[in-house]
């Protein structure tokens, strides 16, 4: 009994109902929420790692670039591989394997 009335008298403090308002306030209505601002750290991290990823493609890219650039044969070897380009006197073949999961 002794305390129930210690737990009532503090749910009646005006102070303690402003506090619980106000939090309750800022987890669910105000404009810069709680929730919302883990959603928006999840997202920040996310964009983060995938900053990282292109950074690391464009660095390989320039590589390859640079490479096509100042090597004729790579060039030449690039076209093959990639547009399945020839010579007039070539045949291409191009073998297709099947996944062998299924």
């Amino acid at each position: 009994m002794k305390y129930r009335n210690t737990v009532l008298k503090i749910i009646k403090n005006k102070y303690f109902l402003t506090l619980l308002i106000f939090t309750v306030w800022l987890f669910l209505f105000d404009s810069n929420n709680l929730i919302d601002r883990f959603h928006d750290q999840k997202r920040l991290r996310q964009l983060e790692r995938d900053k990282e990823y292109y950074q690391e493609r464009i660095q390989e890219d320039s590589k390859k670039l640079n490479e096509l650039k100042t090597n004729m044969e790579n060039l030449e070897k690039f076209a093959r591989e990639q547009y399945l380009m020839k010579k007039e006197d070539e045949e291409i073949f191009v073998i297709i394997e099947k996944d062998k999961k299924k």
